[in-house]
């Protein structure tokens, strides 16, 4: 049986060519992984830029308006929380799959 090497840029490992596609799959999961989290980041980097130029109006003192600039800056923490969490639970899934099975590893030393 081929060995193929891929190239991880944390760790690098042999995979048989079989495990190819599922090791692909894996990748590009973790690259939409880390564009989600860049989204959850741009739009709470717009909410933070709207929540301060709302509360920067001085001409408009209404209550709503100081109200709405507060919405946006607990609704961008928000955002932040939820991409980060988000993020690192499915990190830590892909890790886990991405872990070689050390039972197999055990049976094909022994074999050997």
């Amino acid at each position: 049986m081929r060995r193929v090497k891929l190239h991880n840029p944390f760790k690098t490992r042999i995979i048989d060519e079989k495990l190819v596609r599922e090791h692909l799959a894996l990748e590009r999961t973790k690259l939409a992984n880390e564009r989600t989290l860049l989204s959850y980041i741009r739009a709470s980097i717009y909410l933070l830029i709207s929540g301060l130029a709302l509360l920067q109006i001085k001409e408009y003192q209404g209550i709503s308006l100081m109200w709405v600039g507060y919405l946006s800056l607990f609704i961008c923490i928000l955002f932040m929380i939820v991409g980060f969490s988000r993020y690192i639970a499915l990190e830590r899934k892909l890790n886990k799959l991405l872990q070689p099975d050390e039972e197999k590893d055990e049976n094909r030393s022994n074999q050997n």
